[in-house]
């Protein structure tokens, strides 16, 4: 009897080997699992960005002050009219090695 219940032991590890460790077993599904988890989570950030470039799509499409905004913002482009202030501070290096007093 002895030898029967080793023998049906030995059968059970090797019938759940597979279904462990195996190419299809547990271990595999929550990898997969840990891995469709993340991706998931791009693609909210990258659904997040989408819209926000859709909506910038859209204002830019509707009028002119979107586009005249975003000309002086990134272009530093006026009206006529208008003024430009443009203030250039210090670099980190150049207020480390002067004296600190203002030029």
């Amino acid at each position: 009897m002895r030898i029967l219940g080793l023998v049906l032991a030995v059968l059970l590890v090797a019938i759940q080997y597979p279904l462990w460790f195996g190419k299809g077993g547990w271990t595999r599904a929550w990898e997969l699992d840990r891995q469709l988890a993340a991706q998931r989570s791009v693609n909210s950030q990258l659904t997040a960005r989408n819209a926000q470039a859709a909506a910038e799509v859209a204002s830019l499409r509707a009028g002119n002050e979107a586009i005249a905004e975003r000309a002086r913002q990134q272009l530093n482009m006026v009206r006529e009219g208008e003024v430009l202030f443009q203030f250039v501070g210090r670099s980190p290096a150049e207020t480390a090695a002067g004296s600190g007093a203002p030029r």
